[in-house]
């Protein structure tokens, strides 16, 4: 046995004094959808509802251990990682503070403060996690604190493969998974459970599950180095990571940029609004990575396969349910925008609404500008029930000469007045 799974072992015994592991889930619906033998590994129900807390908890537990008297902690995090901090803060009885993006959902906040109530402050900075990752190296460089990293140092890196741990040996018949599919963020996760895995001499395959508009870990794999990406989408908070954590890349960086599958953004909400609906699940959109990742495996790939998922987190937050379901209807094709160049005349809009289907909504009307005497601009969002009127709808504004423009697909016009 290596240091290493013997360092495991131990994080898991003691992580274990703190909760019970999480459960690993044989799914009936997403093995029938495609054919696998689908398990998810629910850490979304830890109690800091996602697997943060490991990484953590086991920083906490080896510093103290080495006899660090450090009575200031801080951390910088989108909210998973300050949540286990947090939680770990109160459990230690260490003052702590958290530096959180402008941006983080209010939900994960609000959780963070529960969490460590009188032992932690929390300081909103920057809109990225890179923003407040910076401020809080330089508040812990002027005050002395000791700084808890997300997922970039081999503490964390041990805390979360505790995950790993917990799955082989919550297996059937102690069997090793074919597949393990794994959310990436900074890589403090997917670096445990593979070192964990490969040192355990199994043979799974491993697929790394990143949103396409934070792919630190692709663009790495791709260049053979680590590689700041100059703009990040944020939507998937959780993951939003601009470059790959140094330590964990040394763990990973012997993988194949193939063995990234990078996760659009609006069919990520697809699939959470699909797991909330079907399944009663509530999934953070970095939760639900792995589980949109299956969609770009043909079932004759994966079929009789056993294949976990790792569901890393389920703090979400109500309110960008509308978001998640626009952009949801958006990927599939049931919702669009347009740019109608609209007649300043009586009976205009009751000549366009004869146009619709019974299937066909009008969501959004709005005058964006008085384009001539006779003519204005006219934003129109139209909601339908199946993605092919929207072509029977085209032929009908052709035919009747309403000139216009499909600005859905559009990010940089879209963005700015949808």
């Amino acid at each position: 046995m290596t240091n290493f799974l013997e360092g495991v072992a131990g994080a898991t015994v003691a992580v274990h004094e703190l909760f019970a592991e999480t459960p690993l889930q044989q799914n009936a619906y997403l093995s029938r959808k495609t054919g696998a033998h689908i398990f998810l590994k629910r850490e979304d129900l830890s109690p800091v509802r996602s697997y943060k807390i490991r990484g953590a908890f086991n920083f906490f537990r080896k510093t103290l251990a080495a006899g660090n008297r450090a009575e200031l902690f801080a951390c910088a995090s989108a909210g998973n990682h300050a949540q286990g901090f947090a939680y770990v803060c109160r459990h230690f009885g260490k003052k702590g503070v958290v530096f959180m993006p402008v941006t983080t959902p209010q939900q994960k906040i609000d959780k963070t403060r529960l969490f460590g109530g009188e032992f932690v402050e929390i300081r909103l900075v920057g809109d990225f996690f890179d923003d407040c990752y910076r401020a809080a190296i330089e508040f812990t460089e002027a005050s002395g604190a000791h700084l808890v990293p997300p997922f970039d140092h081999k503490d964390i890196i041990e805390g979360q493969a505790t995950v790993a741990a917990e799955i082989l040996a919550q297996m059937p018949e102690g069997r090793a998974p074919d597949m393990v599919f794994l959310p990436i963020g900074g890589g403090g996760l997917a670096a445990g459970v593979t070192r964990y895995l490969r040192e355990e001499g199994t043979s799974s395959r491993f697929v790394f599950c990143e949103p396409a508009g934070a792919a630190s870990l692709k663009q790495a794999l791709r260049t053979g180095k680590r590689v700041k990406l100059d703009q990040v989408d944020n939507f998937v908070d959780g993951a939003a990571v601009a470059e790959i954590g140094r330590e964990p890349f040394r763990h990973l960086k012997e993988f194949s940029e193939t063995d990234v599958r990078l996760v659009p953004e609006n069919r990520l909400c697809a699939t959470m609004i699909e797991m909330l609906n079907i399944e009663g699940v509530v999934l953070e959109p970095a939760g639900a990575l792995t589980i949109d990742a299956l969609k770009d495996f043909p079932k004759k790939e994966i079929r009789g396969k056993s294949i976990v998922l790792v569901i890393s987190g389920g703090n979400f937050d109500f309110e960008r349910l509308p978001d998640v379901k626009e952009r949801a209807l958006r990927f599939e094709g049931l919702k669009k925008y347009f740019v109608f160049r609209f007649p300043q005349r009586p009976g205009a809009l009751r000549d366009f609404l004869d146009l619709l289907g019974p299937d066909d909504d009008i969501t959004r009307f709005e005058y964006l500008k008085k384009s001539a005497r006779n003519f204005g601009s006219v934003l129109i969002g139209i909601e339908t029930k199946d993605p092919r009127n929207f072509a029977v709808l085209a032929k009908r504004f052709h035919e009747a000469g309403w000139a216009h423009q499909d600005i859905t697909d559009n990010e940089t016009l879209a963005g700015f007045i949808v």
